[in-house]
């Protein structure tokens, strides 16, 4: 299979920018399954119905999410209503958070993806543990045996939690790949037992800010310690970035990973096939 996963999607900006390049990118990749981050779809601050609609309008087939997924009031009814939405698996149980943390979704050509989402515990609010978590999911849906192909989106701050999820899964997931940071990482790899891995995937936004904000708040606040107001998405070109894997359909585990930027002012990196 031919599998991309793209990063948190931040205001307009990012959802322009996905609009622009990602059903190009969907035809020349021949790409069979797309998921992307949306949390922070909506005005930089979670998603909504109409935000999540572009996403999907673009080319995804899945929107995972993450600390903001609930920003938006609406989300919590809208998740109910719409099954392609994957929120955190490891919200406390005594929550009862609407929706899915993880689901197996079909393919036209018939293929099965397993599709888990959880949140970091290091640097972020409390949750339960996600390598519980996960590893219920993983075992309710085995690569290879209920599911073609598994993509873990573990939503989490630093990247000592991130690598520890990719190798936990080792061997289990077709691709672990961070989000939240919204800067990519340089360290696209496949796993000593297979399984692609990338510690962040980046943003879907305007590079020319602050992790994809207005750089004058966060400038504001890092040199005089004041708010000046809420952070707001910055408006310029938007760079798409993501990463591109394809598996082997006798094992669903990876045999190549490359990271994908289109787009805006980070230097592009595009697959060939």
């Amino acid at each position: 299979m031919r599998l991309a996963f793209f990063g948190d999607v931040i205001g307009k900006s990012g959802r322009d920018g996905l609009s622009d390049h990602l059903p190009g990118l969907r035809r020349d990749l021949k790409l069979d399954f797309v998921v992307v981050n949306g949390e922070n779809a909506a005005g930089g601050f979670g998603i909504t119905e109409n935000t999540a609609n572009e996403i999907y309008a673009a080319g995804a087939d899945v929107i995972t999410l993450g600390n903001h997924s609930w920003d938006q009031r609406e989300a919590l009814t809208y998740i109910v209503r719409e099954p392609r939405l994957i929120r955190p698996a490891n919200y406390p149980r005594l929550m009862d958070a609407p929706g899915r943390g993880a689901d197996v979704f079909v393919t036209p050509d018939g293929m099965r993806v397993l599709v888990i989402n959880v949140l970091g515990r290091v640097h972020m609010d409390p949750m339960d543990d996600p390598f519980s978590a996960v590893e219920r999911e993983l075992d309710a849906a085995p690569l290879g045996v209920v599911a073609d192909a598994v993509i873990v989106d573990i939503h989490a701050e630093v990247t000592s939690e991130k690598m520890a999820m990719g190798h936990f899964c080792d061997g289990r997931a077709s691709l672990v790949v961070g989000t939240h940071t919204h800067v990519p990482t340089a360290d696209a790899q496949i796993l000593p037992n297979g399984t692609a891995f990338q510690t962040d995937a980046g943003g879907c936004c305007d590079y020319d800010s602050v992790i994809g904000n207005d750089k004058e708040e966060p400038l504001r606040r890092f040199t005089t310690r004041l708010s000046g107001g809420r952070y707001a998405p910055a408006h310029g070109p938007a760079t798409i970035c993501g990463v591109f894997v394809e598996t082997d359909d006798r094992t669903g585990l990876a045999k190549r990973i490359e990271p994908i930027r289109i787009g805006g002012r980070l230097k592009q990196a595009i697959p060939t096939l």
